[in-house]
């Protein structure tokens, strides 16, 4: 009897082991990563780096899809840059005439619009011009009377020609004295009645120097404004001699994550100091993602792009992950998953760029990948 016990026992404990065995060969163990996430055994296939898993495992785990898109470009450097304005985009106010400050109207570092003005400034100068004016035009009138007194003698018989024509050329001389006159006050913006003169933002922009106080003296000679035009830049980078020749004018160039550019020069020496020769690209104005908006004197960093080879293409950073030494992305397939080596030609703005190992339309993991990762190693 007592043997006949232990043999049921025996089967007993037997079934039960079986059973668990079962039980754990079809469970999902919950992952090391300790997020209550589970992970499925990966199926061993045919297909070497093949990670079988259903579409309800991909969906408990978590992971999302990028499909890769042809490459246009691939980042060939990052360099340290200087923002700066073109040569064409600053501009000096001149101060015209000799005279005092009486009033300011704008502040270094403040945005202005055409025309505005910036100054006022008082000077004898323009009250002379004024002066002068008036009397020139008191002699244009006096001129125009007698030509046309003149010229009616003169068709009538009763003067000679000559005469009449010396009126209208002293005429046409009160005339010209007239309009230089004019012009020379308009271009100042002077009122020569009060004495003073205006000055005026000639461009749209922002005031970078401005070295006038109120009773301040200007001398006619300087120039106490300058502004840099809004939203035209320049960048200006070392660009080290082992690229001298792979950078070439018109390649594009990104300033943080939304600001793209052009390459419009490499100089053609090498400084023997620094063994790199200047880079110069336009970028258009605006800001500068963690670094506000853009000023000229700003330091930066700047990527150039060259031209990416045939059959590159373009995934999110996150798709990208090293395994054995080596980078691998995650590829889709029927089945599940295969685990596809690449070669990796640099990164910007959150994509990489893939130079082999990929094609284009193929959809790659960009979430759950440490998951992948896992069980490609368990395998």
């Amino acid at each position: 009897m007592r043997q006949n016990r232990n043999l049921i026992v025996a089967g007993v404990v037997t079934l039960a082991a079986v059973l668990a065995g079962m039980w754990w060969v079809n469970a999902l163990p919950i992952a090391n990563g300790g997020d209550g996430a589970a992970l499925p055994a990966a199926v061993a296939t045919s297909s070497p780096g093949a990670i079988a898993l259903s579409e309800d495992q991909i969906a408990r785990l978590g992971i999302s899809l990028a499909t890769a898109a042809q490459a246009d470009v691939v980042p060939l450097a990052s360099l340290p840059a200087m923002i700066v304005p073109p040569p064409n985009a600053r501009v000096a106010v001149a101060a015209t005439f000799a005279g005092v400050v009486t009033r300011t109207l704008v502040i270094e570092g403040e945005a202005v619009r055409r025309g505005q003005p910036l100054a006022i400034i008082a000077s004898r100068d323009v009250l002379m011009m004024g002066a002068d004016l008036a009397r020139a035009r008191a002699r244009l009138g006096f001129a125009q009377a007698n030509a046309g007194r003149l010229g009616q003698l003169s068709r009538e018989g009763v003067i000679a020609g000559s005469r009449a024509d010396e009126a209208h050329a002293v005429l046409r001389e009160a005339q010209v004295d007239v309009s230089e006159k004019g012009r020379i006050l308009a271009r100042a913006n002077a009122s020569g009645g009060a004495g003073t003169y205006t000055l005026i933002a000639p461009i749209s922009g922002r005031v970078t120097t401005a070295s006038l106080q109120a009773g301040s003296p200007v001398d006619g000679t300087s120039a106490p404004y300058v502004i840099d035009a809004a939203d035209r830049y320049e960048v200006e980078a070392q660009l080290p001699e082992r690229l001298i020749g792979s950078v070439k004018p018109g390649m594009a160039i990104r300033l943080g994550e939304s600001i793209s550019g052009t390459v419009t020069s490499v100089g053609a020496t090498l400084d023997p100091m620094t063994r790199s020769s200047m880079l110069k690209a336009t970028i258009a104005g605006g800001t500068t993602p963690g670094q506000g908006a853009m000023a000229a004197g700003r330091a930066t960093t700047i990527v150039v792009f060259a031209p990416a080879p045939a059959g590159a293409v373009v995934v999110p950073v996150a798709a990208v992950t090293s395994t054995n030494g080596g980078d691998v992305v995650f590829v889709r397939t029927s089945a599940g998953f295969a685990s596809r080596s690449i070669v990796r030609g640099g990164s910007s703005g959150g994509s990489a760029v893939i130079l082999s190992g990929l094609a284009r339309g193929d959809r790659v993991a960009i979430s759950g990948t440490s998951e992948l990762k896992s069980l490609a190693v368990g395998r």
